[in-house]
């Protein structure tokens, strides 16, 4: 099953800055090699990092981001999972208060 790899921040690598605009695009390299993508997904707000996972090109993760990232700086899936995690958290929390 193909898989791409999203991120907020970046682990490795060096990249030249991305223009301001959705789409925008930069290399990440590592050396002479490319690893990923910084990826505006949103006009004036943070890039994403994009990479291959599996099964999958970089071009073609890069446009399957930006397809699921239509409103919001994270594709949907991401942005979903990661609210759902923070409803969690709180709903825990709220639980051990007593």
């Amino acid at each position: 099953m193909p898989a791409i790899g999203c991120a907020k921040t970046r682990l490795i690598g060096e990249y030249k800055p991305v223009p301001k605009s959705r789409g925008s695009a930069s290399d990440l390299t590592d050396g002479d090699e490319i690893i990923g993508k910084v990826l505006r997904t949103r006009d004036g707000v943070k890039p994403l990092f994009v990479s291959i996972g599996h099964k999958i090109s970089l071009a073609t993760a890069c446009e399957w981001v930006l397809k699921t990232a239509p409103s919001y700086r994270l594709p949907e899936t991401t942005r979903s999972a990661d609210h759902l995690v923070k409803m969690t958290l709180k709903a825990m929390k709220g639980n051990n208060s007593t």
